[in-house]
């Protein structure tokens, strides 16, 4: 038996199923098939019961599994020893992101980029999902980081997380919107879109629990006329007079350009956050270890830049009338 047949045994019995087992592995299903039976014929006993439509175990295979498990661990480990006397990193980063954070907490493609330069034998896998899948996600360590959208004060037990956006929610209009009157108002009270349609980020999304969990608290459920996963979207349907987008705060020039005025939410005040997550125990690999450490590195950057985009907002809040517009939009 050699290392590969053991790998292709664990990866059919996780995944239950020869072609699933095939496509995690990235190759084609009867060389995965021939190789599981080889290693059942050295052996002298069928490993795995083909016969219904999921693939199990055998008796034999229950208790083969954790052996074979234990000996891809033994030399992955190896090769991890190795690489820390040579100096050269290799193995897989697993990243999640929810739509629209990378491009605006940072460059993400610039630091891909970067880290593959320096590491070209890691491999990096992304996947764009919501928050709270990602989050799960994250527990069954299925990935080693997540950028998500945070709905909680709390981080979930067993993740650590590094807040890279903090910034106010705002309800976007269209130019000609009631909610706008009387002239130069630069906010509106949660309570008073009660009954407007409102247009947010779908379910799972951090700023979307914000939002369902304020108007909970508030006494009443939020009229979602229409969801999407790109705020600037939901800006572009409000403009149609379609209803009022949640979303985060807008630069003046951007609200401008998609025919939106911006209003502060009030009572209470929501804001959106965006967080770098990943298990309080570590990633479960040196590559991932690495990735992190320069990942939150290039991220504190952003932190500090959002901060203080926070705190000018703040002072230009009690501008005066002659900043209205201004006002609203940062």
């Amino acid at each position: 038996m050699d290392i590969r047949q053991l790998r292709y045994f664990v990866t059919v019995a996780e995944e239950a199923n020869f072609t699933r087992a095939a496509a995690r592995l990235h190759l084609a299903q009867p060389g995965v098939s021939a190789q599981v039976r080889q290693l059942e014929k050295e052996l002298g006993q069928p490993l795995l019961d083909r016969s219904g439509r999921s693939v199990t175990l055998t008796e034999v295979g229950v208790a083969v599994l954790p052996y074979a498990r234990a000996a891809l661990a033994a030399v992955e480990a190896v090769r991890q020893t190795v690489d820390e006397f040579t100096g050269l990193l290799r193995g897989q980063v697993t990243i999640g992101f929810v739509s629209g954070a990378a491009a605006h907490a940072f460059d993400l493609a610039s630091f891909l980029a970067d880290f593959h330069h320096d590491h070209p034998q890691v491999e990096i896998a992304l996947t764009e999902d919501t928050s709270e899948r990602m989050l799960s996600a994250l527990h069954r360590g299925e990935l080693d980081i997540a950028v998500v959208g945070l709905a909680d004060e709390e981080p979930p037990p067993g993740v650590s997380l590094q807040v890279v956006i903090d910034e106010p929610l705002v309800a976007a209009v269209a130019q000609d919107d009631p909610v706008l009157t009387p002239t130069g108002r630069t906010s509106v009270p949660l309570a008073e879109l009660r009954d407007r349609p409102l247009i947010s980020l779908p379910r799972g999304t951090g700023i979307r629990g914000v939002l369902d969990r304020a108007c909970a608290q508030a006494g009443f459920l939020p009229r979602i006329a229409f969801e999407a996963a790109a705020p600037l979207f939901l800006a572009q349907l409000a403009a149609r007079g379609l209803g009022v987008a949640v979303v985060p705060v807008l630069e003046a020039d951007g609200a401008s350009a998609f025919g939106v005025r911006t209003l502060e939410i009030t009572h209470p005040r929501l804001r959106g956050r965006v967080a770098l997550a990943w298990r309080t125990d570590g990633p479960s690999s040196p590559a991932a270890t690495a990735f992190l450490g320069l990942l939150r590195a290039t991220l504190s950057v952003a932190e500090t830049a959002s901060a203080h985009r926070g705190d000018v907002s703040k002072s230009r809040m009690g501008a005066g009338p002659d900043h209205a517009g201004r006002d609203a939009d940062h």
